[in-house]
């Protein structure tokens, strides 16, 4: 048994994390910072969202450190079934994605916290921290924009074209940017064939865009800004 996990099980007041991303070196890194705090302790490793929810039932974490731009089934859609399955497991999402436009929308879904991959490593142990003691966590920049947003009485302010499509629209979108044709898109998003070209028609129209050709582009140039649900329809 390794020295790491007679810590994780023995020592009292170490909280047990799983992390969740698809990238091996992330996760390498993620366990070599969590497990030099004493207090934290890597409890197991995931690199899909089926593999995520297999270790929660197995390890019980104490927390989840999740990445929402992951292979197969986005971890956008993770969050969404933890949610229902496990409502009171703290979830920090780490991300490179532009927090001003994903992380209300994923408070929106009930993430407890929201930090870029560009944070330095003691922000991140700070936010964790936080997210398992039972708080909230976002960025003392997205705190500001969020509390503006309130104090002007508007909960949420549209800063980007993005921001008007529903969490399905977006899913679709970043499949047409990664090269997924109508029917594999379909079959990703256990939808039909006639509900994604819907949702192709809704996209154009929101965005401005008047030709598939225009809606390619499009989605190629934006396609690496990934998922977010908002708390709008899926449809």
């Amino acid at each position: 048994m390794s020295q790491s996990h007679l810590r994780t099980v023995e020592a009292p007041g170490v909280r047990r994390v799983l992390i969740v991303d698809d990238h091996p070196v992330v996760r390498q890194g993620l366990r070599y910072l969590l497990e030099s705090a004493a207090d934290l302790a890597v409890c197991g490793e995931a690199e899909s969202a089926a593999e995520a929810r297999t270790a929660i039932h197995r390890l019980h974490p104490d927390g989840l450190i999740c990445d929402i731009s992951l292979r197969q089934v986005d971890g956008i859609e993770l969050v969404r079934n933890l949610r229902a399955h496990f409502p009171e497991l703290p979830i920090l999402v780490l991300s490179a994605l532009d927090e001003a436009i994903y992380c209300a929308r994923m408070l929106a879904l009930g993430v407890s916290g929201y930090i870029m991959k560009e944070a330095s490593t003691e922000q991140l142990l700070v936010s964790l921290r936080r997210v398992l003691d039972g708080n909230i966590y976002v960025s003392e920049a997205m705190s500001n924009c969020l509390l503006s947003g309130f104090a002007s009485g508007a909960a949420h302010l549209p800063v980007d074209p993005l921001e008007r499509l529903s969490n399905r629209e977006l899913q679709v979108l970043q499949l047409i940017g990664n090269g997924a044709s109508t029917r594999e898109a379909a079959r990703r998003l256990n939808l039909s064939i006639k509900t994604v070209e819907s949702h192709r028609q809704r996209i154009k129209r929101k965005l401005n865009l008047t030709t598939s050709a225009q809606l390619l582009r499009y989605a190629l140039l934006n396609h690496a800004r990934p998922l977010a649900n908002s708390a709008a329809s899926n449809d």
